[in-house]
């Protein structure tokens, strides 16, 4: 990829709501015909299985072909920008899933697309990504994803005690806790024996296992701590 690419992505502002995104058949159909909008369409679900299947190559492989046929439907750029991530193609992923957040006018993806400014340590783009990402709240678990990433990127920065701030900010043991919670949780006990603060560490990390004992490293991280 060329240097300028990243540097020619203009970010503007989030709509006020997002946008409404036609239908993806119908969207299919009228860009590219009945014939290769079927195809496209089977060629984009076959490219979903794979990507929930963890089979990434494939489902970049899938995605990109379908990005050069029809590079104006958000769903497709998603989930190539997704692939990219998943593979740790930063630069790339970046262009999609801006991409996708101009197309569908939502901040859906801004912890996965922070996370690959994170990844290049520049770190103004994630800052602006997580603020607009916690205005607009698009739902729990993906600003719980963001505050992760906002958070370790301030660690990243040397900043420990700004990390656990922001990461412990409206913190409450949830009574049903979800992956979006067991993560939170995870990445804060790291931060924390990062910080020299071993008990509070051990008793987060112990929380975690007591919801998915096979969660990251959480046993190893356990008796690493005694």
């Amino acid at each position: 990829m060329r240097k300028s690419a990243l540097a020619e992505i203009v970010r503007m502002p989030l709509p006020t709501r997002p946008r409404h995104i036609e239908d993806l058949t119908v969207a299919l159909t009228r860009l590219l015909g009945q014939r290769l909008g079927d195809k496209g369409r089977s060629d984009l679900d076959a490219a979903a299985r794979a990507y929930e299947h963890d089979r990434f190559t494939e489902s970049l492989r899938l995605a990109a072909r379908l990005t050069a046929q029809a590079p104006d439907v958000p769903e497709i750029r998603e989930l190539h920008g997704l692939s990219l991530y998943r593979l740790g193609r930063w630069p790339k992923a970046i262009v999609e899933l801006e991409a996708f957040r101009a197309l569908a006018g939502t901040a859906e993806q801004n912890a996965v697309l922070a996370d690959c400014y994170r990844a290049l340590r520049r770190w103004t783009d994630v800052d602006e990504l997580w603020e607009e990402l916690r205005e607009s709240s698009p739902n729990p678990a993906v600003v719980n994803e963001g505050r992760i990433v906002a958070a370790g990127a301030l660690a990243d920065r040397g900043d420990l005690p700004a990390a656990l701030r922001l990461i412990e900010k409206g913190w409450r043991v949830p009574a049903r806790p979800q992956v979006h919670h067991v993560r939170r949780a995870y990445a804060m006990a790291d931060l924390y024996e990062r910080s020299g603060s071993p008990v509070r560490a051990r008793e987060l990390f112990s929380w975690v296992r007591g919801i998915d004992a096979e969660f990251a490293d959480v046993g190893d991280r356990i008796r690493h701590l005694g």
